[in-house]
């Protein structure tokens, strides 16, 4: 009975509306909303509810690839930042996991040094790309400053506040004598010059490569410092192609860095060998090596030649020589017994006839006495050959330290499953690059929404948003790295924080420069510019001429991440440079 009245009220409703008559109004629009009461009467006064205006209709946000989400709204593009943020977290996610499995495979060399660096800088690259290449050139250049922001942003950030982390969490006992850390040793706490982290000399080489990298920011940026504008395009030219011939240097010198690597452990190892020997034959000679003029002593260097040579023919054989070699006992380092040998051999045996005799053992000596006394240069050798010769020794010691010897000799095992591993590392690429490429441009258009709805400046919103999304892979794999204090463990991470920063100022900034160039947009980021070369020139020349640096170190890396931030503000928004 219910349904039935209600049909009935239904069926009532539809005849009552399809007797009402409706009249037209002129100059009237679809959006607009009459009331009636005004029957065949022309007239322009009638009553309009809920206008739209332009303002509004033009407030609509537009969907990325047409269907992707969007909003006007400070909430709702919070939520889209932090989603796509997200997104590109498991892209560089993606891409980290996929080369290290690449290199566990192929190893050092082209991929190390040369896919490994560039795929750590997609995300970047990305969205720097995408920045640049939205809509119009008006609309291009709006949004190119959150490229900006995020180039400057994780330079900075990666410098500064994970460089700074990283001393924190690998810090270790530091030795009084040479500042050398301890591995695996931190019973000194939060000791400001007690304790810190020890690096190889390549990391050194690293972060001087790092602060030689903004050398295209200044060639860029001299117009504005001439305050000439007729040079500002010809300028982002030539910083255009000084920074692709840089990445072409960096990616070369990277591939063949472990083939120089070795070559530069052999020679240490090498001169290792030789103070081992010379020490030995210190404390078997009968007499000094040197006399009081510090001059080798022939008679005492004779006598050691008679008792290296057992079999008394008057030759030093190979085999005699290893024999010398095995009874030193070089515990300190892993050496091959049979390349010492060879190398000792060539440095005596001037006939080349793989025999030393006595004349060639006494110019051997000599010669390697004189390299030794090289170290005490200015010091009178002759009464204390015993500290010289132990000075040789500790600083040949250190040098083969410093070169990374560990990781050198460190044999990589045979991944097990080849085919697999390979068909997985290239998945993972592959899905990584696809899903880098597919969302950097929606989240550049929720940063530029975003500040619009929020009137926050697009470049300090990616000059610390976005790096987090985009760096923040290499940032977690940084720290738990160092957290195994170790020298080694410590040389690597810093090695690949400063290569990467590195890939940002010669890959992402061509990237930059090639967009300004080719659509002819504006060059004016002189604050952005300062920052990175404030940022890069102090931690690259905190790291190119010291190998250990105390905890209080990681104070100058924090302090420079907001006062960065700060200049930025004080120079575009107090000076006016922006």
């Amino acid at each position: 009975m219910a349904n039935r009245l209600q049909l009935s009220l239904l069926l009532l409703s539809l005849f009552l509306i399809s007797t009402v008559h409706s009249r037209s109004v002129p100059n009237s629009t679809p959006s607009d909303l009459i009331s009636d009461g005004i029957n065949n009467q022309r007239t322009d006064h009638y009553l309009v509810l809920n206008p739209v205006s332009a303002a509004e209709m033009e407030s609509t946000c537009e969907q990325t690839y047409g269907f992707l989400p969007c909003t006007t709204t400070v909430l709702g593009n919070m939520f889209l930042i932090i989603v796509y943020g997200y997104l590109m977290f498991v892209a560089a996610t993606y891409l980290s996991g996929g080369s290290e499995l690449l290199l566990e495979i192929l190893g050092p060399g082209v991929v190390g040094g040369l896919f490994l660096p560039i795929l750590g800088a997609l995300p970047d690259a990305m969205l720097i790309l995408v920045s640049g290449l939205s809509g119009t050139k008006e609309t291009a250049q709006s949004q190119v400053s959150v490229g900006m922001g995020l180039l400057a942003g994780s330079t900075v950030m990666l410098s500064t506040v994970i460089w700074g982390s990283c001393v924190v969490v690998g810090k270790c006992d530091l030795r009084e004598s040479d500042s050398v850390a301890i591995d695996g040793q931190n019973t000194k706490g939060l000791h400001l010059t007690g304790t810190g982290i020890s690096t190889d000399i390549w990391t050194c080489y690293a972060a001087r490569i790092m602060a030689i990298s903004v050398i295209p920011f200044i060639i860029v940026q001299l117009p504005q410092i001439l305050d000439s504008t007729s040079g500002r395009h010809l300028a982002v030219l030539i910083a255009l192609v000084v920074s692709v011939s840089m990445l072409i240097a960096y990616c070369l010198y990277q591939v063949f860095q472990p083939w120089i690597q070795r070559r530069r452990l052999a020679f240490a190892k090498h001169k290792h060998v030789i103070s081992g020997i010379l020490r030995h034959l210190r404390q078997r000679a009968l007499g000094r090596l040197l006399d009081d003029t510090g001059e080798p002593n022939i008679d005492v260097i004779k006598k050691l030649f008679d008792a290296i040579d057992e079999n008394k023919d008057g030759y030093l054989s190979a085999a005699e020589l290893r024999a010398l070699i095995i009874g030193i006992r070089f515990e300190e380092i892993d050496l091959n017994h049979d390349d010492a040998v060879s190398k000792v051999l060539k440095d005596f045996d001037a006939s080349d006839d793989s025999l030393v005799d006595i004349k060639e053992f006494i110019h051997g000596v000599e010669k390697w006495l004189n390299e030794a006394k090289r170290v005490r240069s200015g010091a009178d050798p002759g009464p204390h050959t015993l500290k010289f010769l132990d000075d040789f020794h500790t600083q040949t010691k250190r040098e083969h330290d410093l070169l990374g010897a560990e990781e050198s000799d460190e044999v990589v095992e045979n991944v097990e499953n080849p085919k697999w591993t390979s068909f997985k590392a290239v998945l993972m690429l592959l899905i990584g690059t696809i899903i880098a490429a597919a969302f950097a441009d929606p989240l550049v258009d929720a940063v530029d929404n975003f500040s619009e709805a929020t009137s926050i400046p697009s470049f300090f919103i990616s000059f610390i948003a976005l790096p987090l999304a985009t760096n923040s892979s290499e940032a977690v794999s940084a720290i738990i790295f160092a957290s195994r204090k170790k020298i080694r463990t410590a040389s690597l991470t810093f090695s690949e924080l400063y290569g990467a920063v590195t890939m940002n100022n010669v890959l992402c900034l061509s990237v930059f420069l090639a967009l300004v160039y080719a659509r002819g947009l504006t060059w004016d980021f002189s604050s952005e510019v300062l920052v990175i070369l404030i940022v890069c020139i102090v931690m690259g020349g905190f790291g190119s001429f010291r190998t250990s640096f105390p905890l209080w170190t990681c104070s100058v890396a924090y302090i420079l991440y907001p006062f960065s931030l700060a200049l930025v503000y004080v120079l575009d928004y107090f000076l006016g440079w922006s």
